[in-house]
C-alpha cells in the first residue's frame, strides 16, 4: 500500500477538491493507498477557507498537523519574503520543524496539494514531494495567472499540466507525470482570431483575466489537474512509476523524463464532458 504524506496552505476552493478526489478513491477501493498525515500550515482560526479545509480533514478521520508558516515567522522577527528571493536559513529551521512534528507519521510519497511555501533544502532532501504545475514539461513557470498569459504572449500551440518533484527551485525538479492538450482546436481558433495583431499589455488593460482566450485555457488546464493527481498516485501505487535517489523510473527501473498521461487523461476528461 502507497502511504501518502498530504501538505496545503488551503487558501482557496482548490485544496479541498484535491483532497477529495484522492480520499473519496481510496475510501471506494480505487486506489491501493493510504493518506498517513495532512500538514496544513495554517492553524485554526487562521483563514475561514483554510478552517473548512481543517473540518474536512478531520471529517475524513486522518491525522492532522498544523503549524502557523505566519506565526513562525513573525516570532522571528522577519518581514513576509518576497517572489524569487532565495530562501533564508530560518526557512530551512521552520521545515526542520515540520519534519520534527511528521515523525510519527512516516509515509512514502509527499503530495503538495495547494501548499504555498517553497519547500527548502531541507525538506525536499527529507522526503520525495510532488507538486502540481499547470504547463506542459518545458513549458512556462510562475503561478497559473503566469503561464496563461505567457502562453497567450508566445501564441503557443500546446499546454499541459504536470506533476513533478518538488526542489527549493520553483517549478524546476524533475518531472513524473505529465498529459499535454492543444491550444489549437476547433474550441481555440475563433479566440485566437479576437487577440491577433494585439499585444499582451493591451489585452491585459483592456479585459485582463476575463479575456476569453484566458479563460478558456484556465478552463482546459482546471479539467486536468484533478484527473492528473489521481492517475499519478495510481500510478506510483501501482508501481508503474517510482522515485530512486531522487530520479523518476519505470517498473523496469529505467529512468524516464516523465510518465506520460495524456491518453489517460484525455479519456478521462472526454468521459466527464460527454
Amino acid at each position: 500500500m502507497l502511504k501518502l504524506g498530504w501538505f496545503a496552505t488551503a487558501r482557496g476552493q482548490t485544496s479541498p477538491r484535491l483532497l477529495n478526489v484522492v480520499q473519496d478513491a481510496i475510501l471506494r477501493g480505487e486506489l491501493d493507498a493510504r493518506i498517513e498525515v495532512v500538514f496544513c500550515n495554517r492553524e485554526p482560526g487562521e483563514d475561514e477557507n483554510s478552517d473548512r479545509f481543517l473540518e474536512l480533514v478531520r471529517s475524513y478521520d486522518i491525522p492532522l498537523v498544523c503549524y502557523s508558516y505566519s506565526r513562525y515567522r513573525r516570532q522571528q522577527g522577519q518581514p513576509p519574503l518576497r517572489p524569487g528571493e532565495p530562501l533564508p536559513s530560518w526557512r530551512s529551521d521552520y521545515d526542520r520543524e515540520i519534519i520534527r512534528l511528521l515523525e510519527p507519521y512516516p509515509f512514502d510519497l509527499g503530495v503538495l496539494a495547494g501548499y504555498m511555501l517553497v519547500a527548502s533544502e531541507v525538506m525536499c532532501q527529507r522526503y520525495d514531494l510532488l507538486n502540481l504545475h499547470p504547463a506542459a514539461p518545458g513549458g512556462p513557470t510562475g503561478t497559473w495567472q503566469q503561464v496563461i498569459w505567457q502562453l497567450v504572449e508566445q501564441r503557443a500551440e500546446r499546454s499541459g499540466v504536470m506533476m513533478h518533484l518538488a526542489t527549493s527551485k520553483l517549478d524546476a525538479g524533475p518531472v513524473v507525470t505529465y498529459c499535454v492538450y492543444s491550444l489549437r482546436s476547433p474550441t481555440f481558433a475563433q479566440l485566437w482570431q479576437e487577440v491577433e495583431g494585439r499585444s499582451l499589455s493591451d489585452i491585459q488593460a483592456s479585459e485582463g483575466e476575463n479575456n476569453w482566450l484566458f479563460q478558456e485555457i484556465r478552463r482546459q488546464g482546471v479539467a486536468r489537474e484533478l484527473p492528473l493527481l489521481l492517475a499519478t498516485v495510481r500510478a506510483f501505487a501501482q508501481g508503474r512509476i517510482r522515485i530512486e535517489n531522487k530520479r523518476v523510473v519505470d517498473g523496469a527501473g529505467n529512468v524516464i523524463a516523465g510518465y506520460d498521461l495524456t491518453e489517460e487523461i484525455e479519456s478521462t476528461v472526454a468521459a466527464a464532458q460527454a
